[in-house]
């Protein structure tokens, strides 16, 4: 749903440092309860719905957990819906998003309704000046109030869930919290949800004991109890089954676990930080992931914006990168137009997808422009379709060879590096390494060979 730009709810935009922006919601209808009352909106993110954890609780049993949230994009307010049960409807129409119109707003969510609007924005006590938190950079007031909040969790000890798009970081950022955190001489232990069977997530987290089933040979201990006096990663927490969240929550809360196959608990002293590219919000909403453990894990929650909503950090970046892989020489390359090309794209892949830039600009001893060449779109033939296999059994045939064909491009431009396969491809190591197999592709030394089956 859009409006004519004249008619857009514009704000101060929240990247220029000092700026607050604000709105007034006056609630004008919400069963069981008298109305009007008011409140205000802060901030870049302003959520809404029924859960505690939201910015304005609504009491009304037609709102979701978490059903929509404000938010500025671009300096212009946005209403997004997070797949709500009900939905949101904003002037009278449903809407997933949608630029919030001047001169008011009208929400309807649940049975409750919500006028919306601006407040003007307010000044905000002067950010920190640091372009730099250990490995992260970027002196947009985005990252510089994201490190002012990472130095305040790092002094602690306690759980923190870090939310963000593929490529923003994420693991870097709890590497940081953790290298200047209480825990720093403890061990890092990281689990990658999304590397792991589903059937054996229970044992990775909690270890097993000899026999507790099939391919049991041995005594194994867990990530916690590996973590243990030190810190453990939770990678993709979005991807853990639901059959294993009560567990999971269980050992947050007792501070003890079990091993599979064990009646024995074990008590363990871990500081978790979980991580994921998913919206748990929705997905509590959705109830694919467990409200009572969304809420155990963020005690601290850290939301990290992607690129393309901070490309004035491209050119820290781009040096950062530079220094990393030893090649300041290569600074020449990045001209001031080739910097004002990259800050015009749009970044799907994040920082991951612009150091990947970098490290090839820096092999092929050019930085072309983004659009001329290094990002490009490749038209999708049209499948052979054979009717005499099931729909199924044809899809298979078709994903199987849209994989092989990909992986197949990603060696050759990799010349059969699997780690620089697996940065370029935004994939874990690990996983990537699993397709090969499936696939029958493999890499020796430089070289990629295929293998029949």
């Amino acid at each position: 749903m859009q409006y004519p730009r004249d008619a857009i709810a514009t704000t101060p935009d929240p990247r220029e440092p000092g700026v607050i922006p604000r709105l007034e919601l006056f609630v004008e209808k919400m069963a069981g309860h008298p109305v009007p009352w008011h409140a205000f909106a802060e901030g870049e993110v302003f959520r809404i719905g029924a859960h505690r954890k939201n910015d304005l609780v609504l009491d009304d049993p037609m709102v979701s957990q978490f059903h929509c949230k404000l938010r500025v994009v671009g300096g212009v307010w946005r209403v997004e819906d997070q797949s709500s049960t009900n939905g949101t409807r904003l002037d009278g129409v449903r809407i997933r998003d949608a630029d919030l119109p001047l001169p008011h707003g009208r929400l309807e969510i649940g049975g409750s309704v919500i006028r919306i609007s601006e407040a003007g924005a307010r000044p905000q006590e002067e950010l920190p000046a640091t372009a730099s938190f250990g490995a992260l950079h970027g002196r947009s007031a985005a990252m510089r109030r994201l490190f002012a909040l990472l130095e305040q969790i790092a002094a602690t000890d306690a759980t923190v869930l870090i939310q963000g798009e593929s490529g923003t970081g994420k693991e870097v950022i709890a590497t940081e919290i953790v290298q200047r955190g209480p825990r720093r001489d403890g061990k890092l232990v990281i689990v990658d949800g999304g590397a792991i069977a589903p059937s054996l997530v229970e044992s990775e987290l909690f270890g097993h004991v000899r026999g507790a089933f099939t391919g049991a040979d041995s005594d194994r201990i867990g990530a916690f109890e590996a973590a243990n006096g030190g810190t453990l990663f939770l990678d993709e927490i979005g991807e853990l089954p639901l059959e294993v969240q009560p567990k999971l929550l269980r050992a947050l809360e007792s501070r003890e676990i079990r091993r599979v196959g064990e009646t024995q608990t074990r008590k363990i002293d871990v500081r978790v930080i979980a991580a994921t590219n998913r919206d748990l919000e929705v997905e509590v909403n959705q109830r694919r992931f467990r409200e009572d453990l969304y809420y155990r894990l963020s005690v601290v929650s850290v939301m990290v914006p992607p690129l393309r909503e901070r490309l004035e950090d491209i050119p820290d970046l781009v040096t950062a990168f530079l220094q990393q892989a030893g090649a300041a020489e290569s600074q020449a390359l990045f001209t001031p137009e080739v910097l004002a090309d990259l800050a015009t794209h749009q970044w799907p892949g994040n920082v991951r997808e612009l150091r990947n830039y970098v490290e090839r600009a820096i092999v092929l001893k050019s930085a072309a422009p983004a659009k001329s060449g290094t990002y490009r779109v490749v038209s999708a033939a049209t499948p052979n379709i054979n009717l005499d296999l099931s729909f199924r059994e044809s899809k298979e045939q078709v994903i199987e060879a849209f994989d092989r064909a990909y992986l197949s491009a990603l060696l050759t431009w990799s010349n059969g590096n699997v780690s620089q396969a697996s940065r370029r491809a935004g994939m874990d190591r690990i996983h990537l390494h699993r397709l090969l197999q499936r696939y029958g592709l493999r890499t020796v030394g430089n070289r990629r060979t295929g293998t029949s089956g």
